[in-house]
């Protein structure tokens, strides 16, 4: 019976077709401006505006990526990206993990109105939050510093995170923590070395999110940062982009160069990926 159900249920060949045929197109028109960005990148100096369609062009040429990795303003953007970034990053996962944990497993006055405050938030959109943001990084004297930038990454990033970690904490059972507190753990040792060690799935998610929310992020760090040797990637990258003129072979190499990090993160990551964005989705 159970083997007739899943054949009733099986895709006929036309709608498989149909699929597939769907998800080819998508994915080649989601490639196309990334191979346009190489082929450009790649371009000698003199034929920046060619339209042949060729991915790699005629005469293909690295030196547009010469210049960047030779330039020592490029690099001090990248690092000044890693730095803000990084401890965004840091930041996200230990508050978020922490957090969402105590949400999950613990009564507390105000943990409901708690819970609505961090959901409401995100029903704005960041560039609204900008302005009380930046007045009260004014008032701290954070503008054109990394604490100031880090500060309102990290603050725009967190309600998510911690909603993340809290709907994964919710699929641990609690018998392993009320274990673990039996057998003499405290609750900061059944946090640590039980509950956390589980969670490996959502720490990749919110490791990821608080990553991206600053490695490529444009609006506030164009607000918050006054001097150029203080410039993350994005704000870096439109130094290149003039009134007059755009260089748009370095502007180019340059985009491939800020994707490369994201693009080894998702491919190591990826096995705890999907666990982390499926199973914390499901109470059981």
């Amino acid at each position: 019976m159970r083997y007739d159900s899943l054949m009733r249920r099986k895709d006929s060949p036309i709608k498989l077709a149909l699929i597939y045929a769907f998800l080819i197109v998508f994915t080649l028109a989601t490639l196309y401006p990334v191979s346009r960005v190489i082929t450009i990148s790649l371009r000698p100096g003199d034929r920046l505006l060619s339209t042949s369609l060729a991915i790699i062009p005629e005469g293909a040429t690295l030196e547009s990526y010469r210049k960047l990795l030779t330039d020592g303003r490029f690099l001090r953007w990248m690092f000044n990206s890693l730095v803000v970034s990084g401890t965004v990053t840091v930041t996200g996962v230990v508050l978020a993990s922490m957090a969402g944990y105590i949400f999950s497993k613990y009564n507390f006055v105000g943990k409901k109105f708690g819970l609505i405050a961090l959901l409401t938030t995100q029903m704005f959109p960041a560039t609204m939050l900008l302005l009380p943001m930046y007045i009260m990084i004014a008032k701290l004297g954070l503008i054109n510093s990394y604490l100031g930038l880090i500060i309102i990454y990290s603050a725009t990033a967190l309600p998510f995170c911690i909603w993340q970690m809290k709907g994964y904490y919710d699929t641990i059972p609690n018998s392993l923590h009320e274990a673990a507190i039996i057998d003499g753990c405290s609750h900061f040792q059944a946090f640590y070395k039980v509950i956390l060690p589980l969670a490996a799935p959502a720490l990749v998610i919110t490791a990821l999110f608080s990553f991206m929310s600053a490695w490529s992020e444009y609006i506030v760090a164009a607000q918050v940062l006054q001097d150029p040797e203080m410039f993350t990637l994005p704000l870096g990258l439109k130094q290149f982009q003039s009134n007059m003129a755009t260089e748009w072979g370095l502007y180019a190499a340059g985009s491939v160069i800020v994707s490369v990090p994201v693009v080894i993160l998702f491919i190591i990551l990826s096995r705890w990926l999907v666990s982390g964005l499926t199973l914390g989705s499901v109470k059981e």
